[in-house]
């Protein structure tokens, strides 16, 4: 099949429904060969289909991304199934809110295997195959959600996981012609429909971050996968994405700048609080949607 995509082979992970199925969907449509992945195989077979009827080329996968081998089968069965693999999308992911001491120790641990082992294991499958090929391209789903979102702390942390898996991985895989970048995608799908950005206001914008998110369907976040798996995105890793379907952004990390400082010959508590009362007190950062000015100078 032809396309910007074609000859090409894709793994999507959790796919079945969302973002996921467009994703499966727009990379079918541009050529490429893909393999649905959903724990829910029935819903993975249903895109498939659709995919099929359109003149694409697709299987559908029901491996569980948060078990180590289900990843490694997955993989596998893109080789098997297409003779090759060419990228993977981390997509796959669990969401759940509660307030950090209500929190459910199950739902933690599920939330951990399933957003962060998934991913990993799903990139140390993807990635030794990648390498072996030529190169390739990772993309990893992140989320707004790390950057402060009350109720949301478990899901928060794995999704800032992937978000340092992706600057780290990127350096790793470099040589071997991988790229890896990660995505915050905004659009309405079963779990942003009554998730709390619809609600919560920042207090540097006219409205909550996810308002007008019922006129971003998946389908036009779709092509930003699309772009970073593709050739177009040719020198693009390491970076951190974010796409409503109409504005994108690059999310700044400056980790390596020069930061602000305070030096001393020796430091006791009172001395480093006289730091923070004074020149370091203007430079600490404001946290999550609700905030704007830091803690300590509000």
């Amino acid at each position: 099949m032809t396309g910007l995509l074609g000859g090409r082979a894709v793994v999507v992970t959790g796919a079945g429904r969302g973002l996921g199925a467009a994703y499966a969907t727009d990379l079918a449509a541009h050529g490429a060969s893909v393999v649905v992945n959903d724990i829910d195989l029935t819903e993975a077979r249903a895109v498939v289909e659709r995919i099929t009827a359109a003149g694409g080329a697709a299987i559908a996968s029901g491996h569980d991304v948060s078990v180590h081998d289900g990843a490694a089968a997955l993989v596998q069965s893109c080789v098997d199934e297409f003779g090759r693999l060419d990228g993977l999308v981390n997509n796959a992911g669990l969401y759940h809110e509660a307030l950090p001491w209500e929190e459910n120790p199950a739902a933690i641990r599920r939330a951990v295997e399933v957003n962060v082992l998934g991913a990993l294991y799903c990139q140390a499958a993807a990635s030794a195959v990648l390498r072996a090929g030529g190169g390739g391209a990772i993309v990893n789903a992140s989320s707004g959600g790390m950057f402060g979102f009350p109720t949301v702390s478990t899901y928060a942390a794995t999704k800032g996981a992937l978000a340092a898996l992706t600057y780290s991985s990127a350096l790793d895989l470099e040589d071997a012609g991988i790229r890896v970048n990660a995505i915050s995608p905004m659009a309405l799908t079963r779990m942003t429909a009554n998730a709390l950005g619809r609600d919560h206001q920042s207090s540097t914008e006219d409205g909550p971050p996810l308002a007008g998110i019922e006129d971003k369907p998946p389908a036009a976040v779709a092509p930003l996968v699309t772009f970073l798996l593709s050739d177009l995105a040719a020198g693009i890793t390491g970076q951190f994405l974010r796409f409503d379907g109409r504005r994108i952004s690059v999310v700044t990390t400056d980790a390596f700048a020069d930061h602000p400082t305070v030096t001393a010959p020796a430091w006791g508590p009172a001395a480093i609080a006289t730091a923070f009362d004074g020149p370091l007190a203007r430079h600490l950062q404001p946290y999550g949607v609700e905030r704007r000015i830091a803690p300590r100078i509000r």
